[in-house]
């Protein structure tokens, strides 16, 4: 049994941007559900009949099974996995807005030394622009989540899905004069396999995850032992790690979180090593 991924965010477009109203995910569903997929084995799916990036979580510490293989993907230079025979941990922060999380965060990976990627959205460059610099100045990956966050999965012209990423791209340009490295990670978690072609026509590597908690709902965000209870024993070689920069929780504990893991004896990737 596979748990389906949907994280269908509504973001609030504008200056005014302050509240997530709505990012449908349910990354783990119910208790129950998350015990089914650990005891329930699944092949991998042609990722032409998948729209949304799901995992089958067995055993804690080890990867868990995408509903793609990471074979499969690999062909259309998309990755939910690192090398896992490397305890190499991938930190990655979805930002569709800002909300004053992000600077803790950033004051984190500094502290570890650990870069990061984070992937944001048009209205993310237009409203928080200081942090957008930042994190290029302190060498982290600014990656490419589309202009309008749409799904991009219902976009079958290959135009119409180069906007979106290359007007993200440029706004990127404008304000730090810098080329966007290409990155992507699907709105959503909504893809198709002919989505992992356009990307990979763009230049672009897809960057799922094979770790990641409800950690989106600012208004009822988890408490911190029930973030360590989801991020710690589920941790495993070559983990590419999905948090948002909107959580007032990760902001408390990546610090902590962090040397957790450094204590488990991992240490801390770029994207840019994937291969």
């Amino acid at each position: 049994m596979f748990i389906t991924i949907t994280r269908d965010t509504l973001y609030r477009i504008g200056a005014g941007a302050g509240v997530c109203a709505l990012l449908a995910a349910l990354f783990f569903l119910l208790p129950q559900r998350e015990q089914a997929a650990a005891e329930t084995a699944a092949g991998a799916q042609p990722a032409a009949a998948v729209s949304d990036w799901g995992l089958s979580f067995q055993t804690n510490g080890q990867p868990p099974a995408g509903n793609v293989s990471a074979d499969e993907l690999r062909q259309w230079d998309a990755y939910y996995l690192g090398d896992t025979g490397e305890k190499t941990i991938y930190l990655t922060f979805d930002a569709g807005y800002e909300n004053g999380c992000t600077p803790a965060i950033l004051d984190a990976l500094k502290k570890h030394n650990a870069p990061a990627c984070f992937f944001v959205v048009g209205n993310y460059i237009d409203t928080a622009p200081a942090l957008v610099q930042r994190m290029v100045d302190e060498g982290h990956i600014v990656g490419n989540h589309t202009l309008h966050h749409p799904d991009m999965s219902a976009i079958a012209s290959q135009e119409a899905f180069a906007a979106e990423l290359d007007g993200l791209a440029e706004k990127f340009t404008a304000l730090t004069g810098q080329p966007m490295q290409k990155f992507y990670r699907p709105p959503q978690g909504k893809f198709s396999e002919e989505n992992l072609k356009q990307a990979q026509e763009l230049g672009y590597k897809t960057i799922f995850w094979s770790l990641a908690y409800v950690d989106w709902y600012t208004d009822n965000q988890p408490t911190e032992e029930q973030a360590f209870s989801k991020l710690v024993p589920r941790i495993h070689n070559g983990a590419i790690v999905l948090l948002h920069s909107t959580s007032e929780t990760n902001a408390r504990i990546l610090d902590e979180l962090l040397t957790r893991w450094e204590e488990q004896g991992y240490t801390f990737g770029r994207l840019d090593e994937l291969g």
